[in-house]
């Protein structure tokens, strides 16, 4: 069974730093290199929303973001400790929600459809105040 795991969320004041790291593991997930990797988040009241993804090592590693990121995170990963980052260094309190990351087995692209993921970890919650 494969399993992911967000870590790194907590409370920050507005305007700090955070850094969400993504553990995978399990036997169906042994190359993990090779696997289009997302970001998603949920704020309270609202559906869970694309934040960023990052292709394996036949997509060349390249990362994907939506729309409203505008260079504001960063995606990022460690394919030989198996594990993905999401980097955000001037936080704002819209970036409250939970976050979660995902796997595909199918795509080794950036995907960006949640359908397009197989397999999702528990989140991890971010809150960020003013």
């Amino acid at each position: 069974q494969v399993q992911l795991i967000e870590s790194g969320g907590g409370l920050v004041q507005a305007g700090g730093s955070l850094r969400l790291s993504c553990t995978a593991s399990g036997r169906s997930f042994e190359s993990f290199g090779s696997n289009g990797l997302g970001w998603f988040r949920q704020a309270s009241g609202k559906e869970r929303e694309f934040v960023a993804a990052i292709g394996g090592t036949w997509s060349g590693g390249v990362p994907k973001y939506a729309d409203f990121v505008k260079g504001r995170f960063t995606v990022s990963r460690d394919n030989a400790k198996g594990i993905m980052y999401l980097q955000r260094n001037s936080l704002d309190p819209v970036d409250t929600g939970d976050y979660y990351c995902a796997a595909s087995e199918q795509f080794s692209g950036a995907v960006q459809l949640a359908w397009e993921f197989n397999y999702w970890g528990q989140g991890t919650q971010v809150t960020v105040v003013s």
